[in-house]
């Protein structure tokens, strides 16, 4: 065990809201924060632990802003306590989705009101200031980030920031809608009756095509069902305008991804293969941009 890992084990154990804590341990996934399982009398919990990560631009207050509000629709579960660095959350019992299932067709189905839930619901319940998250600024930020902790990928970001010029521009103007911004399969949690969509540090305003971008290129949907999600989204039959937008809000999330990761390299603490899940991430990348290219 790390010594940030024991650090936050000690952290949960001790908070005030326990009455009888027992069975605390780590939970997988979190690649930017601890995820920690409690029972109390009976009843079973989840602690996120992480502070702000200035440099992923995640600020926690903002997290759980959007994660109130996508509780208040019914998309999240319950916050029970709040304190700096920490949120904990009841238990939802369930299925963690894989990239497999994301790709069946039944659970796309759900996943698509689901998100229009996040989009346009949710937003009537936010509180106080929330962030916004434009992926152009975020890669530009990243680079400079790089750069300046004397990353190995240094030589190849005049190229990666070029790109993301031209990508932006192809954008072009967008809607403003409330996205969750890191739509990633373990991110959903199926019950059996319903989904639950977690993990919203990442979570403001933003265009709803990086949301569908993101879902279907985590998620490495085929060119169906990126077609099928664009016309049930938008009721509307897809037009080469809204296809060559999405396309390159696509090559854009998952640039964003393998840059997120390249900061990870040499930032995290978090014992996780960040080399691979960028090495994973850029091949994405080069692939759809190929795709978009070739348009």
């Amino acid at each position: 065990m790390t010594e940030a890992e024991q650090r936050a084990l000690d952290k949960v154990s001790n908070l005030p809201i326990w009455k009888a804590a027992e069975g605390v341990e780590f939970l997988g996934g979190g690649i930017t924060n601890f995820n920690v399982s409690v029972w109390d009398q009976g009843k079973r919990y989840v602690v996120r632990v992480g502070e702000d990560i200035v440099l992923h631009q995640i600020m926690r207050f903002n997290e759980q802003a959007v994660h109130a509000a996508a509780y208040a629709v019914g998309i999240a579960p319950t916050i029970v306590h709040t304190e700096p660095g920490i949120m904990v959350l009841d238990f939802v019992e369930g299925c963690t989705l894989d990239e497999e299932a994301i790709r069946q067709d039944t659970k796309l189905e759900r996943i698509v009101p689901l998100l229009k839930t996040c989009h346009t619901d949710a937003v009537r319940f936010l509180r106080g200031p929330i962030l916004t998250f434009w992926v152009f600024h975020v890669l530009r930020d990243y680079a400079a980030s790089l750069k300046h902790g004397r990353s190995s990928y240094t030589k190849i970001l005049p190229d990666l920031l070029e790109t993301a010029d031209k990508l932006e521009r192809s954008v072009g103007p967008v809607q403003m809608v409330l996205g969750h911004n890191d739509l990633l399969a373990a991110n959903f949690i199926d019950d059996g009756n319903r989904l639950w969509l977690l993990d919203w540090e990442y979570g403001g305003f933003n265009s709803p095509l990086f949301d569908l971008a993101g879902l279907a290129s985590n998620n490495e949907l085929n060119e169906r069902q990126e077609s099928w999600l664009l016309e049930t989204y938008f009721e509307t039959p897809v037009t080469d305008q809204l296809r060559n937008r999405y396309q390159a809000m696509k090559c854009a999330s998952l640039l964003r991804e393998t840059m997120w990761s390249m900061v990870s390299e040499i930032h995290s603490e978090i014992d996780f293969d960040y080399a691979e899940y960028t090495r994973k991430n850029m091949s994405r990348f080069y692939a759809a941009l190929s795709d978009f290219k070739a348009m």
